[in-house]
């Protein structure tokens, strides 16, 4: 998706879409990769069309919401797709229960420490709900990184916007 089309949406639909695109990027979707969505959206409230505090509730809520999306896949039907999985790309079995063992070891830690690895970020939801973490605290380590992630890209996006701008061209 080109910068001009987001900003175009953004000025369009305002919060909605930033909510639908932020909500899309955290589902993993491809096309909506965060180092761009995020400093954009800080880039539209340093235009005067929306708060920066505004900015960061909606952010904060698509993301919390896209990984309630993934957690809950995991959760309901995680075993059954990574069965799937690990009979077509068997090399990777290991890996994943790795993952997975290290996400029973660490919980809301390896959650919190999850959301700021760039690709990691929206993959570890899955392995939360396969692993069946309390919601609350997976709500909660999850809203902590999603905050700092979303605080950091949006942040530059609102203080540095030309700058950004520049450079995501």
């Amino acid at each position: 998706m080109e910068l001009e089309v987001i900003m175009q949406y953004f000025t369009q639909y305002g919060p909605i879409a930033i909510f639908v695109i932020v909500l899309l990027e955290y589902m993993n979707l491809p096309g909506f990769p965060a180092g761009v969505i995020m400093p954009l959206a800080g880039v539209f409230a340093a235009q005067g069309r929306i708060s920066f505090l505004e900015t960061m509730v909606i952010t904060v809520l698509a993301g919390l919401s896209g990984s309630i999306l993934l957690y809950g896949l995991g959760r309901y039907g995680g075993n059954f797709f990574l069965e799937k999985y690990y009979k077509h790309f068997p090399k990777q079995k290991d890996t994943i229960e790795k993952n997975i063992s290290y996400l029973r070891e660490r919980g809301c830690v390896g959650v919190f420490v999850s959301k700021l690895i760039p690709m990691v970020r929206t993959l570890i939801s899955i392995p939360a709900g396969v692993v069946r973490m309390k919601f609350y605290e997976y709500c909660v380590s999850s809203t902590l990184g999603v905050v700092v992630w979303n605080f950091v890209f949006v942040g530059a996006g609102y203080f540095f916007g030309d700058t950004v701008l520049g450079l995501l061209k």
